[in-house]
C-alpha cells in the first residue's frame, strides 16, 4: 500500500472489530470475525490480507518505533497470521481482441480509457489510478510524453518510466486539463439543479475494480478478467509480437539488477515503437485462445 487514501481505507474496514479495544488488547484471535466476515462476502485470501498487513505494520511500529517518555507504545508486537493466498491463487487470464472489444463497450467512458490505458501499458491499477500530471516528462524529440512514477508510489520501491504507446498517448491526451494534479478523475453529477454552480468537483478514482467493471465483466460474459489481468494481456502481446525479453522489462517496470532508471530519448524511441507492436498480435492472441479453448 503506497497511499494513504488506500491505508485509511483498509483501516475503516477493520474499525467494527478493533477500534474499540485497547491497542495491548489487539491480537491474532481479534481478527477472526474480520476474517470469517470478509470472506463470507466473497473477498479473497490477498484482498484480506492486505486488510491484516496495515493492522501487523500498526503495531509492529507501536512496539518498536513509537514512544512516550522513551517507552514503546508496546512491550512486543503480536503474531498477526495472513491468510493463504497461494491456495486461492488463480491463473491469469490475458484478454483476446475480441473479448477486448466485447468487455470495453459496456464500461462508462471514463472506466474505458482506465482499462485500455492499462492494456497498452501493463500499468498497474494504483499506478493507473494515481498517475499524476507532476510525473509527466516531455520528450520533445518524439513529440510526446512520460511519466516517471517515484519510488514511493511503485510496488518495487524503484522509478518506473512508463511508457505510453499511440493508444495510451491519445487516452491522456483526452482526460488533459480535467483536473491539476490527477490525470484519470470523476465527478457525480447533480440529479437536480444540474445548470447550478459551482460545478461539482473532480476527484481520484480509487480502484478500477468497482461496480462498474464488476458489471461490465459479467455483462459481458468474462468472470474470469480480473483487473491484474491488463497487465498480463500487455505482457503476452508485447512477447507474440516479438518484443525482445530485456524490452518487455522495461516496459513491465520489472526490477532487473542493473536496470537503468531514466531512458536516453533513443531508448525512449525504441520502447515507444515496441510497445506500439501489441497491435501486431491481434490476430496471434485470438488464434492461441482457440487453440486452448
Amino acid at each position: 500500500m503506497r497511499t494513504l487514501e488506500l491505508i485509511a481505507y483498509h483501516v475503516k474496514l477493520m474499525l467494527p472489530y478493533i477500534g474499540t479495544q485497547p491497542m495491548g488488547d489487539v491480537c491474532n484471535d481479534s481478527l477472526e470475525d474480520f476474517k470469517l466476515d470478509r470472506l463470507d462476502d466473497g473477498v479473497k485470501n490477498a484482498t484480506i490480507n492486505r486488510s491484516l498487513e496495515v493492522v501487523r505494520t500498526v503495531m509492529n511500529r507501536a512496539a518498536r518505533v513509537w514512544r512516550e517518555d522513551g517507552r514503546p507504545w508496546l512491550s512486543a508486537p503480536p503474531l498477526i497470521e495472513m491468510l493463504d493466498e497461494a491456495a486461492q491463487k488463480r491463473e491469469p487470464y490475458p484478454l483476446s481482441w475480441s473479448e477486448q472489444a466485447q468487455l470495453l463497450p459496456h464500461l462508462p467512458s471514463l472506466n474505458a480509457d482506465m482499462l485500455e490505458f492499462s492494456l497498452n501499458t501493463g500499468t498497474r491499477d494504483e499506478n493507473v489510478c494515481g498517475l499524476r500530471w507532476e510525473w509527466e516528462v516531455e520528450v520533445p524529440e518524439l513529440q510526446r510524453s512520460v511519466f516517471v512514477i517515484p519510488p514511493e508510489f511503485y510496488k518495487t520501491n524503484r522509478k518506473h518510466v512508463l511508457i505510453p504507446n499511440d493508444t495510451a498517448w491519445h487516452i491522456v491526451q483526452r482526460h488533459r486539463g480535467r483536473h491539476d494534479e490527477f490525470v484519470f478523475v470523476y465527478r457525480r453529477e447533480r440529479t437536480v439543479h444540474k445548470d447550478r454552480p459551482p460545478a461539482m468537483e473532480f476527484h481520484r478514482v480509487g480502484t478500477m475494480n468497482n461496480t462498474a467493471f464488476q458489471e461490465a465483466r459479467t455483462s459481458a460474459k468474462l468472470p474470469k478478467f480480473r483487473i491484474h489481468d491488463a497487465r498480463h494481456t500487455f505482457g503476452q502481446r508485447l512477447r507474440d509480437a516479438g518484443v525482445s525479453e530485456e524490452d518487455r522489462a522495461l516496459l513491465l517496470g520489472h526490477a532487473i539488477e542493473g536496470m537503468p532508471q531514466h531512458y536516453a530519448t533513443a531508448t525512449v524511441a525504441r520502447l515507444v515503437e515496441a510497445a506500439n507492436c501489441v497491435k501486431k498480435s491481434a490476430d496471434r492472441t485470438t488464434l492461441l485462445r482457440v487453440v486452448n479453448g
